[in-house]
């Protein structure tokens, strides 16, 4: 059950009024906060939900703590989770708390906090966040993404309560760190020595895949074994119920052209230039259609170079789709041409619905979630040929849709629920602490 969010700041609310509930699994009811810019439509704001409301139903009081209460998924916010609006302070305030949390080691900030010509908006909802904590103080507060992730640390510290910080990075930092470098972003290339600083105060590292946390282990010089990989909540109760909705689409038609499928933001870390090369090669040999669900700045790009190759009319970008389940149970083939990625959701979920996948072997994610290429082809990074290769395999010889499914199944709310709680709030009494899936190798 959702409704349209209603957005709580925290000086409208009584201090310590928390549900009187039984907890529905092993842990009493706590108090969690999870910390993200926005709800914007993206993988890591899907996921954040997913887990709010799986949180919700076992019994705890959830917090979503949003920088700006805006975005695609504001809507699908689960009744029973409170969303906290942040106020965003002056742009100078926000850089003279983040060196005040540190000022020890105000060289290492100097560059990518103080004298960055546009350092990151986040910075400016750090005052307010530590208003936050010191007003509620949850139990465990977590962050996902970056620069969301030093802020909540910053702010732990400020404010001085014993709320523990989990911090999870959920995309391939390297990857981040040289595309940044590249553009007027150039705080990047500075942020390893922060993080690496900054990292270590929190309570516990997550990363989403075991790709993200090698790679994050090796750009900012953190042990491996400080980080602790937890999949995505992806695979939720509900998904089979909003894949059965009607779709009014005319390319989806009994005896239509089978029709490839991608889902994702339209920006360079999808690599859609790339897909839509393979899709003319494909289209070349057999009548196919493709659609792209999302939308970005790439989105005129994508329009020219498609009327280049020639494939416009067979082409569609219908935007952003808050249920892209019915699209992918009815395409012939879900297609990941991704660059670079964490771990990317909709790779999992097209397979929970029973749709054949193609992906390219980029870090991190794709070859975990597909066993190294046993259940979807893997295919290098910006090839297009081998992209519309294995594309026209998949749809020779389809894969069996059931063993799909299992393969999803893995990557389940109810299993990311359980191993977000021990890292949130610490093993039960009497439990050993458990070591997830940190260290598994497929």
């Amino acid at each position: 059950m959702v409704r349209p969010a209603v957005l709580i700041r925290y000086e409208q609310r009584e201090k310590g009024d928390r549900p009187v509930v039984d907890c529905l699994d092993r842990y009493a009811a706590k108090h969690i906060a999870l910390f993200i810019p926005s709800l914007a439509g993206g993988g890591v704001e899907r996921s954040t939900l997913n887990l709010a409301d799986a949180l919700v139903k076992r019994g705890h009081q959830v917090d979503l703590v949003l920088c700006r209460a805006k975005g695609s998924y504001l809507g699908q916010v689960p009744a029973s989770v409170k969303v906290i609006a942040l106020k965003a302070a002056p742009w100078w305030l926000g850089r003279v708390r983040a060196l005040s949390a540190d000022y020890n080691h105000f060289g290492t900030l100097l560059l990518p906090v103080l004298l960055a010509y546009k350092p990151s908006p986040r910075l400016r909802y750090l005052p307010d966040l530590v208003l936050y904590l010191r007003h509620e103080t949850p139990d465990a507060l977590l962050s996902a993404m970056t620069y969301p992730n030093l802020v909540a640390l910053w702010a732990r510290c400020l404010a001085e309560v014993p709320t523990r910080v989990v911090i999870s990075e959920h995309n391939t930092l390297s990857r981040q760190v040289i595309q940044g470098s590249k553009i007027w972003n150039w705080r990047w290339r500075f942020l390893p020595p922060v993080i690496r600083r900054v990292y270590p105060w929190a309570d516990s590292i997550v990363a989403v895949s075991n790709g993200v946390a090698d790679d994050l282990s090796l750009t900012a010089s953190i042990s491996r074994e400080r980080i602790t990989t937890v999949y995505n909540p992806v695979v939720t109760p509900e998904l089979q119920e909003k894949l059965r909705a009607p779709l009014d689409h005319p390319w989806f038609a009994p005896g239509s052209p089978p029709v490839l499928l991608a889902v994702g933001r339209l920006v360079a870390q999808k690599d859609f230039p790339t897909l839509l090369k393979a899709f003319a090669r494909v289209r070349a040999v057999r009548p196919a259609r493709l659609v792209i669900l999302g939308e970005g700045k790439k989105r005129t790009k994508l329009e020219v170079l498609a009327r280049k190759l020639g494939v416009a009319s067979d082409v569609a970008l219908p935007g952003f789709m808050p249920n892209p389940f019915p699209y992918m149970m009815r395409a012939s083939v879900f297609v990941l041409s991704s660059a670079w990625e964490g771990l990317p959701g909709v790779l999992i979920e097209a397979m929970a619905c029973g749709c054949p996948v193609v992906s390219t072997d980029c870090p991190s994610g794709p070859a975990e979630i597909l066993g190294g290429g046993a259940y979807g082809p893997l295919v290098p990074v910006a090839d297009d040929a081998a992209l519309a290769k294995a594309i026209l395999s998949v749809l020779e010889t389809p894969p069996d849709s059931e063993r799909l499914r299992a393969q999803a199944a893995l990557f389940s709310v109810d299993r990311a629920t359980d191993q977000y709680l021990q890292v949130l709030l610490g093993p039960c009494r009497g439990e050993q602490p458990k070591n997830t899936i940190s260290h598994e190798r497929r």
